[in-house]
């Protein structure tokens, strides 16, 4: 089966990071299309070595300086399989500092690797390639964040709506499930990609002394996805203490299968929740964990909500990754529940908001959280949107807006 070719955003980020930095690593899952990307970008000129050739794994984790002896610029894929390989990488970009040196991949976060001694700080740039956007799904780059940020009025895109988002939603990202076009099919694909995850990649970057019980646990942080971090809660129910579950749910994170949203605050708050908040990072990925097909959820909606604003935060995620703009992703959330899903924080510290709504319909009684989020940061909020199933734009004051989840892939 041939995997269908998409258009990369985040690719013009890499090819300007390779003319002024020494080393670049495009981090994200396996399957999310690094290894597809970066040979594109590469070309012939750089030498290509994959540590998940048995041959070349050996090579580069027994004699890391030899392996880069006599190398000029080479393409290094899954670097995370042969941390050893970085602090030799370092003292041959310290040698020879032209940038363009290496181009890495990593199918885990190198920052969270205990073995990683050196993260090249000043030396390399992390540029994070996730499951394929909506946008790009489309061919349409979204211009989403940049637009929020300067606090223009929202503009739809494509209009996805009903049952079509539904699909949309619960499909997920990876090009291998997308080429899938049968549920079942597509399904078993996201539960074998956990089963080689565990098997494989997990070994790599951490020890586990439960390793067998890592895909129940991932099941049961499947149940609690949108919801507070409860480590005592999740951990009962795999059967593990909080501690041990909070050292394995940090190895998902590594490799980019779940995420920790940290909360926003202010001291002009007080009572604000200080938990973080929990997501995956590809809504098919969770959708499948649980079993949830667009047959089920067109019958009965409850569980769409969770899997929904997985799906909005992922292409948050992504959006952010070719954006102009900077931004860094939080969750607001006070002790008497008013909350926001999603605060976009700028360097300058300028405010956005988005509350996320599976219904096509929205009542003023949704703006609370972001009118308390727009009261605290004062003249800092650029825009609140609550995204819901809908096709039009409606205003609510105060650069407050009724916005359909289409506004995301817009360009």
């Amino acid at each position: 089966m041939t995997t269908l070719l998409f258009e990369r955003y985040v690719r013009k980020r890499i090819e300007e990071a390779l003319e002024d930095t020494r080393v670049v690593l495009v981090s994200g899952p396996r399957q999310s299309g690094k290894t597809t990307l970066i040979r594109e970008i590469s070309g012939p000129e750089m030498e290509f070595f994959t540590l998940d050739d048995a041959t070349t794994l050996d090579a580069a984790r027994s004699d890391p300086v030899g392996f880069l002896r006599g190398i000029d610029r080479a393409v290094i894929d899954e670097v995370q399989r042969a941390p050893e390989l970085l602090l030799a990488i370092k003292t041959e970009v310290d040698r020879d500092k032209r940038p363009g040196r290496f181009l890495l991949t990593g199918s885990a976060n190198l920052l969270k690797i205990p073995k990683v001694a050196d993260s090249l700080a000043g030396r390399m740039e992390t540029v994070p390639l996730l499951p394929l956007a909506q946008s790009e799904i489309l061919g349409s780059r979204s211009s989403f964040i940049d637009n929020m940020l300067s606090g223009n009025r929202p503009k739809v895109g494509e209009c996805i709506l009903g049952a079509d988002l539904v699909e949309a939603v619960l499909r997920g990202g990876y090009p291998e499930a997308l080429a899938r076009v049968r549920w079942p099919r597509r399904q078993n694909w996201y539960v074998h990609y956990i089963d080689a995850i565990v098997q494989r990649d997990i070994r790599d970057i951490a020890h586990i002394e439960q390793l067998a019980a890592m895909p129940r646990l991932l099941r049961m942080i499947s149940e609690h996805a949108g919801q507070l971090v409860n480590y005592s809660s999740i951990g009962s129910a795999a059967g593990m203490n909080h501690v041990t579950t909070h050292k394995y749910l940090r190895v998902f994170e590594s490799l980019f299968i779940v995420d920790t949203v940290q909360p926003w605050y202010t001291n002009k708050l007080k009572r604000l929740t200080k938990s973080p908040k929990l997501h995956f990072l590809d809504a098919g990925l969770l959708a499948a964990m649980r079993g949830i097909t667009p047959a089920q959820v067109l019958r009965d909606r409850t569980a769409f909500g969770a899997i929904l604003e997985t799906f909005i935060y992922s292409e948050i995620r992504k959006i952010a990754s070719w954006s102009e703009q900077q931004s860094a992703v939080f969750h607001f959330r006070d002790r008497d529940g008013m909350e926001v899903d999603i605060v976009i924080d700028t360097p300058a510290g300028a405010v956005a908001g988005i509350e996320i709504k599976a219904a096509a319909s929205v009542s003023s009684e949704d703006f609370k959280g972001l009118r308390k989020l727009r009261e605290a940061v004062g003249d800092r909020f650029l825009q609140g949107l609550v995204l819901y199933d809908g096709e039009q734009v409606v205003p609510a004051g105060d650069g407050l807006f009724a916005a359909p989840i289409s506004c995301l892939w817009s360009s």
